[in-house]
């Protein structure tokens, strides 16, 4: 790889990481891809396509450097985009024996490390010393199924350092993706992981057969609540109104993508959340942010009724028809 350039790495292999991968490669000469299975690598560099995820997209294999140790690929990247689940993360970080605080971290990641409790931005900065300056944020209203058919599709890269999100803006700029910069890390990350908790409930409700009146009054009064979670854990001036944040909920609420909206869905049509999880084959992030929010809303005290009434479902077995029921009277 050229000196001159970044290199960059994307560090997982689901359909995320595999959307991710298609818009680098747009921009990019080469690339350094880490796989956990060396299966699904073979398999990758047998077809030139991903196996198991967005499988219609053919790559320039030649352009790619394949890699089951997360070791190697850190070693030979300055810039490590993490793009695995984020129940999974501290799991694949376990092998890493090299230090990562001279490399650029870019999190992908919706979600929040569970048992810490804490965004991907602050786990890499106090457990492995990653300045904040190096540690930046993709996120926005982009589904990877879209990225794979080159739908237009918007993007925001933030970074304490809003230079540096400036300057790692190119990598996911292309043709159908347009990219924009932010240094509101810790709200964006916030939202990322809400989001996730109200496209279930919203897919609760389709399930429960709650029309399309109750899921917008639904939806409006949960950009409500995560406005006042994210002001009370970060005060920040942002406007939640921007598609990173108000965008990126409609998309998973709404879209037929969304496999928190599906998950949810499944909830409350009867699945129990064990069968529901087995029968998705694919990681649900909000099951794991609503108990992550829920116990650090213990701290902040926050009214967020939409969250009590999700996690009260999938971590207290109540009943969904009850509890959507009791949630109807305090929205507004």
């Amino acid at each position: 790889m050229g000196e001159s350039r970044l290199r960059v790495a994307v560090m997982g292999g689901g359909s995320w990481a595999t959307g991710i991968a298609k818009i680098v490669m747009d921009n990019e000469p080469e690339m350094i891809w880490y796989m956990r299975r060396q299966e699904q690598i073979d398999e990758f560099m047998r077809t030139s396509r991903n196996p198991s995820y967005l499988s219609s997209v053919k790559f320039d294999i030649d352009r790619i450097h394949f890699t089951s140790k997360i070791n190697q690929a850190v070693k030979n990247a300055d810039v490590l985009i993490f793009a695995t689940p984020s129940p999974f993360l501290k799991q694949h970080l376990k092998k890493l024996r090299l230090r990562l605080d001279s490399k650029i971290v870019v999190s992908a990641i919706k979600g929040i490390v569970p048992d810490e409790n804490m965004v991907v931005s602050e786990y890499f900065h106090q457990v492995y010393s990653i300045p904040f300056e190096q540690i930046a944020v993709l996120s926005g209203p982009c589904h990877a199924e879209e990225v794979a058919l080159e739908r237009t599709s918007y993007l925001t890269i933030a970074c304490a350092d809003r230079e540096r999100a400036r300057q790692l803006s190119p990598i996911f700029t292309n043709r159908y993706v347009q990219t924009y910069t932010s240094d509101d890390t810790y709200g964006i990350e916030y939202a990322s992981v809400m989001k996730n908790i109200y496209a279930i409930a919203v897919g609760i409700c389709h399930g429960l057969k709650y029309g399309d009146n109750f899921q917008a009054v639904l939806v409006s009064n949960a950009i409500q609540e995560m406005n006042r979670f994210c002001n009370a854990a970060h005060p920040f001036h942002r406007n939640l109104q921007e598609s990173v944040y108000l965008g990126d909920l409609l998309v998973t609420a709404y879209s037929k993508f969304s496999r928190n909206r599906t998950f949810g869905n499944m909830i409350g049509k009867g699945y129990s959340v064990k069968t529901a999880q087995v029968e998705m084959e694919m990681i649900a992030e909000g099951y794991y942010g609503t108990k992550c929010i829920h116990e650090l809303n213990e701290k902040y005290q926050v009214n967020m009724p939409i969250l009590d009434a999700v996690y009260s479902i999938l971590y207290q077995r109540r009943q969904p028809s009850c509890v959507m029921r009791e949630l109807t009277k305090k929205l507004m």
